[in-house]
């Protein structure tokens, strides 16, 4: 079974996405729509800003089908600015009425900008669980989770800081792997689509 995986394409980093799923094996498209939000099996969130992220998903009416979705049971993985729309609680949302609103997809409390602003980014390996080896991960004004619920997997730390989470079908990472060449979160990320793992 090959997977159709969509990629949130209003803002971020929509085309890297789209070329690590690809050579992961699944097939996979830009979800605008909802129309085509309805077509796909699962949904990556990419890297960008979350309140820009949050205000078009208002605009383009994907907020709460997007929500209905995540609440039956869509595979979704969210890396950055996904990671941080994914949570139920999001700490330092931004200013209200433009502020990062949650999905609710894994039960965490994510604080955005957590390791710092733009010049504070920074790359190193991490042991990731179910990698064969450390991922090489790419943090830009990247958060970290705070708290976990009770059916949530920590899969990755830096430091002290929870980076990678995975609760069911849904999976997030503070860094961007679609910067770098190694496709296996993308890999994993298909695998848990198509109930490999």
């Amino acid at each position: 079974m090959t997977a159709h995986v969509g990629v949130l394409a209003l803002q971020g980093d929509t085309r890297e996405h789209l070329a690590a799923l690809r050579e992961a094996g699944a097939d996979a498209s830009t979800v605008r729509r909802r129309s085509e939000l309805d077509t796909v099996d699962a949904l990556v969130i990419p890297g960008g800003e979350s309140t820009a992220m949050s205000h078009l998903l208002r605009e383009f009416d994907l907020l709460e089908p997007l929500r209905d979705r995540l609440a039956a049971g869509m595979p979704a993985y969210g890396s950055c600015a996904g990671m941080i729309l994914l949570a139920t609680e999001i700490l330092d949302a931004g200013v209200p009425g433009r502020d990062a609103v949650p999905l609710g997809g894994i039960d965490m409390t994510v604080r955005r900008n957590a390791f710092g602003r733009q010049v504070d980014s920074f790359e190193g390996d991490i042991d990731f669980e179910g990698l064969d080896g450390p991922a090489h991960a790419v943090f830009i004004r990247a958060p970290w989770v705070e708290r976990v619920g009770p059916q949530v997997q920590v899969l990755a730390r830096a430091g002290d800081h929870i980076v990678a989470v995975r609760q069911g079908s849904v999976m997030a990472t503070a860094f961007h792997p679609e910067m770098t060449g190694d496709r296996r979160v993308h890999k994993l990320f298909v695998d848990i689509v198509t109930g490999r793992v």
